[in-house]
């Protein structure tokens, strides 16, 4: 076999808030430990590590069934602060050996490799170099798995096959035999209704979607992405397609202080507040505002409105209150909003009955801008838009979330 040419350099830090959380006390290195929301009766893990993982411990799991299975856990409230500064440290540590191509999560980034990386000993050198910085400069908890391939699918693919701290690889010409253990559902970007497509179409396993034909691919998919990942499993470097900001939002499970229609009202108001901050930092307008509430029985309500492109707190909430007042709320345990239809500065019309030229902001709209600047230099809620939850979440408006990073500032708001 010739030696295969590879194009990219993907790592994914493994257990990652378990892991930051071992880094942080050393005491947990090695034991079992799980991530919560909030470290109280009944809260789910949100992550867990490898420790915990081995035991049957998961993301979802309860803290009463995972004391049950694994009664040495040690459980750990969620710092997403923190683990957006080990973020930036972790990529820093990769930099200083290879620049970053891609920053795919909180924990994943992906590198493209030049003409004498490309190799296969040289890339196997660079990972096993990259992985050294990482447990050099961030530290020794801080494990990851490196994959490479001439694609940034199957170098992901490749860092999945061998956990913790795996290294791999996998090219055209080793699949798809390579991949034979693998089920659907190990290959990244197929989850369980892709699966379940795939399944109905007779596509069972990984041998049967290689020898998958375009069309057929575009038929499961309902559209190009279908044919965009065949070809990437089949090597190809696909480029992202260009995207843009369309809309923003936050949603939150109610604690229990706050499971009552107006607890979910001062909610989801905080949360509107917070993505209102995002839009001016942003420098977008917005023009929509959607709410979802969700209830005990597990109903969704939904409502949403229209308005004059803004980026005022004070308008965005006047529009939220009369919307609010159109939900018929009982036993609310989830709330959403959304703020949508975004322009920036230059896509922005002024209204016809509003005195200031297009892409400019109006007074109330600096008024906001410089309460921003207040709360970012004192600290949050230094000044508040008026009502407050009864009990007010860690990290709301800020916390990870998948493909999306928070700012330092937001933390601050």
């Amino acid at each position: 076999m010739t030696d295969p040419l590879l194009r990219y350099l993907y790592l994914d830090m493994n257990s990652y808030f378990a892991s930051v959380e071992q880094q942080e006390d050393a005491t947990l290195r090695g034991r079992p430990v799980g991530i919560v929301t909030v470290n109280r009766p009944g809260a789910a893990c949100i992550a867990a590590s490898f420790e915990a993982k081995r035991k049957g411990i998961g993301v979802g799991t309860r803290t009463q069934e995972a004391q049950a299975i694994c009664p040495d856990i040690v459980f750990r409230p969620a710092r997403h602060d923190l683990y957006v500064e080990y973020h930036h440290r972790i990529r820093e540590a990769v930099e200083r050996v290879h620049p970053v191509h891609g920053t795919h999560s909180v924990d994943e980034f992906s590198c493209r490799l030049g003409g004498r990386d490309r190799p296969l000993s040289a890339a196997m050198a660079l990972a096993e170099e990259v992985r050294a910085s990482v447990t050099r400069d961030v530290g020794v908890a801080m494990r990851c798995s490196i994959g490479l391939g001439p694609s940034r699918l199957l170098a992901k693919a490749a860092g999945e096959m061998h956990k913790p701290a795996g290294l791999d690889w996998l090219s055209p010409e080793v699949m798809p035999q390579k991949l034979a253990g693998f089920s659907l559902r190990d290959l990244p970007g197929i989850g369980r209704n892709m699966e379940r497509r795939l399944i109905e179409a007779g596509i069972r396993d990984v041998q049967g979607l290689w020898a998958m034909a375009p069309k057929h691919a575009r038929r499961v998919w309902n559209g190009v992405d279908g044919e965009r990942f065949l070809r990437a499993l089949h090597g190809e470097d696909i480029p992202d397609p260009a995207t843009s900001t369309h809309s923003l939002g936050h949603s939150q499970i109610l604690s229990g202080p706050n499971r009552y229609p107006d607890g979910a009202r001062l909610v989801a108001r905080r949360l509107l507040i917070k993505a209102a901050t995002r839009v001016r930092r942003g420098g977008f307008f917005a023009t929509d505002l959607s709410i979802s509430v969700k209830t005990r029985d597990g109903h969704r309500i939904a409502r949403a409105t229209s308005f004059a492109a803004t980026q005022d707190s004070f308008t965005l909430l006047e529009s939220f209150a009369a919307l609010w007042r159109t939900l018929p709320i009982r036993q609310p345990v989830h709330v959403g909003i959304m703020l949508g239809g975004l322009t920036d500065r230059a896509g922005h019309t002024a209204d016809l009955f509003e005195d200031r030229p297009s892409g400019t902001s109006s007074a109330r709209e600096a008024l906001c801008a410089r309460i921003d600047a207040l709360n970012q230099r004192y600290g949050q809620d230094t000044i508040v838009f008026g009502e407050r939850p009864r009990e007010i979440a860690p990290y709301t408006g800020a916390k990870i979330a998948f493909g999306r990073i928070p700012t330092v500032e937001e933390f601050r708001d």
